[in-house]
């Protein structure tokens, strides 16, 4: 929890910079409303959680917990926007979501949602968020992230596009994705009918972002950094050891405080103490007259090795692939794949069943924003047909 308020802190104080303010709405949504948008309902079915019970007695109508607050929120958007002036609408929410992924449900999420009058405004705001997402995993979590575009295919239900920053976790050779940033174009305005009066007098649909973390970086940093002793924490969002000596120091390893310091007879003798790195178990003598500089350069430079590290091991995954071949013994060797793609859905679709196994599909991550030069006359990896961008691929969580 306290990595979290961590994270949370950062980031609150930035989108206020930002002029988006902080609500809450209903927990529950009504099965009309959640259906209302039919892509998006879609793609969120197999995860939606329903109350059909009131205590004992059987509810006449079913009701959702909400997976995420689009048809929740927007409802309301719909009443309060009716004129140019009441635009931008932004709006974030510190909340509880469930999504029934796997056997557990999401806890902690951030989930903003934005109105705006015109496309280039939510074009813009997408993207800043993004980078805000990017500092949280780099500069905090220690964590490599690539900045992409989601296919048409992987992108949020109902949606116009989705950014997201990918991770990579090399001892598993899967992919997850880190936090994502949604242009929702005007397809939930059209159903919610949220327009508003421009400044000519003309009606018109507004533009909608909505973009969301969840706990779910806690888990990333935890499998990117830690070892077979326990946790390895970054000091950007590690707790402070403030416990007596007599506790052991394999518990503090196993909960990732990233320097101990220790202080003997001998020590207090030379007017030192010793420090011990978690990360490297490096011992390194610090003279007591300088011990909080030296104490803070320390803690510096471990923040800095463990994302330079986590870096250089996500590298070493990336493989570049040009055929069918190639692409498949990248699969096997649990690779990140950096491969030329024609763009085409069908493509992807075959892919995906093509590789399905024991271990799951491959498919796309994120197309990087930071597009690699294709050279003329390169060819898709899967179809032969003339490749459009470089596409990340392989096995995700």
């Amino acid at each position: 929890m306290s990595i979290w308020e961590t994270m949370q802190k950062f980031f609150d104080a930035e989108i206020k910079k930002m002029k988006i303010q902080n609500c809450y709405f209903p927990l529950f949504v009504s099965p009309g409303v959640l259906q209302k948008e039919k892509d998006h309902i879609e793609g969120f079915a197999p995860e939606v959680a329903w109350v059909t019970k009131s205590g004992e007695s059987d509810l006449e109508i079913p009701i959702a917990i909400r997976p995420t607050s689009e048809t929740v929120m927007y409802p309301y958007y719909s009443k309060w926007i009716r004129g140019h002036r009441d635009l931008p609408l932004k709006l974030n929410q510190w909340c509880n979501v469930v999504r029934w992924e796997f056997s557990n449900p999401t806890p902690f999420i951030q989930e903003g949602h934005t109105v705006f009058a015109t496309k280039s405004e939510a074009d813009d705001e997408v993207l800043e968020i993004l980078e805000l997402y990017r500092h949280i995993y780099e500069e905090f979590l220690a964590v490599p992230v690539i900045k992409g575009k989601k296919s048409e295919l992987e992108k949020f239900a109902g949606g116009l596009y989705t950014t997201t920053v990918e991770a990579f976790i090399p001892n598993t050779g899967r992919g997850i994705q880190g936090a994502t940033s949604h242009c929702l174009g005007q397809n939930f305005s059209k159903m919610f009918e949220i327009t508003f009066e421009n400044e000519k007098g003309e009606k018109a649909m507004a533009w909608q972002n909505s973009w969301a973390y969840t706990t779910r970086t806690i888990g990333v940093m935890v499998m990117v950094h830690g070892d077979d002793k326990g946790l390895v924490l970054p000091p950007k969002v590690a707790s402070v050891d403030n416990y007596s000596p007599g506790w052991k120091y394999s518990h503090w390893e196993m909960k990732g405080v990233p320097l101990r310091i220790e202080i003997g007879p001998k020590d207090l003798a030379n007017n030192q103490v010793r420090a011990v790195r978690r990360d490297s178990g490096a011992k390194i003598d610090l003279p007591r007259a300088s011990l909080v500089e030296g104490v803070k350069e320390l803690l510096d430079d471990i923040q800095e090795s463990l994302f330079v590290a986590a870096k250089q091991r996500r590298d070493a995954c990336i493989k570049i692939v040009k055929t069918w071949d190639e692409f498949v013994e990248a699969l096997g060797k649990r690779q990140l794949i950096l491969a030329p793609w024609c763009d085409d859905e069908e493509v992807e679709k075959d892919v995906k069943a093509r590789t399905k196994g024991e271990m799951g599909a491959a498919k796309t991550l994120c197309s990087p924003l930071e597009q690699p030069e294709i050279p003329e006359g390169t060819l898709c990896f899967a179809s032969g047909k003339p490749a459009k961008k470089w596409t990340y691929w392989g096995r995700s969580y």
